[in-house]
């Protein structure tokens, strides 16, 4: 796995955790929810690509 993909990972961490604390301090808590899980499914959408390709090795591995 390229190291790029976890440092994005990363960053798309740290940018929804910074996004949490504000909303939560300004009494925005329905808007912390909605950040956290526009946060999972864009780190979701970067990995199926990825993932696609690790099953598709581990086919190829079993001769499934």
């Amino acid at each position: 796995m390229e190291v790029e993909i976890l440092f994005k990972i990363a960053a798309i961490g740290i940018i929804v955790a910074v996004l949490n604390q504000v909303l939560s301090r300004s009494g925005r808590d329905e808007y912390t929810m909605i950040t956290t899980l526009a946060g999972l499914i864009i780190v979701l959408m970067m990995l199926i690509p990825h993932l696609v390709e690790l099953f598709s090795y581990i086919k190829s591995v079993f001769e499934l």
